[in-house]
């Protein structure tokens, strides 16, 4: 069972407490809410307390990564807490390429004069895309948060690393490694030997071919030769933002391989999270993805990311948990845009935001508990708000709701919560 978080009225951390305990000091009056998500209480007569150790367990993910805490108990290990991180990085990587196109399209617009910036620009050693640092900072963010509410004295990371070939092509070995796809092709004259010189849609030859994404990298595919083809000019046209399939080619579309991109993902933060998080000063090891599926397997548990984290490492192989459990959801879903203007298609500006962030007390992202006394949306509303100048709010399927009938209960952090 998911046991809460404790801290003492110093906001020194203290061991986390069954839940039954933490509402009768609650009824009792002898702690109160120190913070909503994670769920966390104060304690207002206790300064100290005999603590355990307390591990925590990261395993990083693309899409989501998993957070656990294990305590060492004289009876064996047990997970306390866990909670599933959902990442925010497709999103940034789309937005950084809708804002890399609208600023393209400035060299064929009438607009100011941007003098160049200078050409010999670095980056620092061991950078990452923004995309990729932000699972990074997630998992720092939460590490930072969990060590003032639990006494965390170590940190255990597992750093999965795939085997890209391997995952294309399992039977690859030897020099077939040094030997790609391509070797001794170039791009166009193997697509032109792979698909027989011809439209691989309309089977037309002796016509000019395109290049062709089987699945459009607008729906998630990749630049890999797996997933190009020949196609001519009307039909790539006309298949336009469609896969293969859709385009009624199921044949062509079981050539193109499943993306690498989630693997690739984490093969390039392992060691980025790892090197966060040893700056928390505390004890870090590094555990292979091997050893944390066979802790996770031997015991009988399911395939989640809060239950491979807590199976990190050595320690993985015998603790207790609940399957079952409700762990807390988290998603990252960043502090707002940046971009003041926003443009229509052709790049005319078209809205302007307000420099005030922030009306009546309220922000978009908080997360409130409304009571509408009557009208359309009568009735009790918890969830995050979107506020407007106006002071009538979205609240969910709730659209209009007076900022009268709003009391925040947690701030906005950068996170939505499940």
């Amino acid at each position: 069972m998911q046991r809460v978080l404790v801290v003492a009225n110093n906001r020194e951390p203290l061991m986390p407490c069954h839940p039954a305990r933490a509402r009768m000091l609650l009824r009792e009056g002898k702690a109160a809410v120190l913070r909503r998500y994670p769920f966390t209480i104060i304690l207002k007569d206790r300064s100290t307390g005999e603590c355990q150790p307390l591990e925590l367990k990261v395993d990083p993910g693309s899409k989501a990564s998993g957070i656990a805490l294990v305590a060492d108990f004289q009876k064996g290990r047990v997970a306390v807490w866990g909670m599933e991180l959902e990442h925010r990085g497709q999103r940034i990587k789309a937005r950084l390429e809708s804002r890399r196109a609208l600023r393209r399209t400035r060299r064929s617009r009438k607009t100011r004069y941007r003098a160049p910036r200078f050409k010999n620009r670095t980056r620092p050693r061991g950078w990452l895309p923004p995309s990729l640092m932000s699972r990074v900072w997630n998992i720092d963010t939460w590490a930072k948060r969990l060590r003032r509410f639990a006494p965390v004295t170590s940190v255990a990371v597992e750093t999965a690393r795939f085997d890209m070939q391997r995952l294309v092509n399992p039977e690859i070995s030897g020099a077939e490694y040094q030997q790609g796809t391509l070797f001794g092709y170039e791009v166009r004259e193997y697509l032109l030997e792979k698909w027989g010189r011809r439209c691989v849609y309309c089977s037309a030859e002796d016509v000019p071919l395109e290049v062709e994404h089987i699945v459009p990298k607008i729906r998630g595919g990749s630049n890999r030769v797996s997933n190009l083809t020949l196609a001519c000019r009307t039909c790539n046209q006309t298949k336009g933002s469609l896969t293969a399939e859709e385009f009624g080619h199921p044949d062509v579309q079981k050539h193109a391989l499943k993306p690498l991109r989630d693997a690739a993902a984490v093969n390039s933060t392992r060691y980025a999270v790892g090197e966060a998080l040893k700056a928390h000063g505390l004890p870090v090891a590094f555990w292979s993805g091997g050893r944390t599926k066979y802790n996770r397997t031997k015991q009988g548990y399911p395939k989640t990311r809060w239950i491979d984290a807590a199976c990190v490492g050595e320690s993985g192989a015998l603790v207790r948990l609940d399957p079952k459990a409700c762990v807390l959801r988290v998603k990252a879903m960043g502090h707002g845009a940046r971009q003041m203007c926003g443009t229509d298609k052709y790049g005319f500006p078209v809205r302007h935001r307000l420099n005030k962030s922030v009306h009546f007390g309220f922000q978009t992202g908080d997360i409130v508990r409304a009571i509408v006394p009557r009208g359309k949306f009568a009735g009790v509303h918890t969830g995050r708000i979107t506020v407007r100048a106006s002071g009538s709010f979205g609240l969910g399927a709730a659209d209009g709701i007076s900022h009268k009938h709003c009391t925040a209960t947690h701030r906005k952090d950068g996170y939505s919560y499940g």
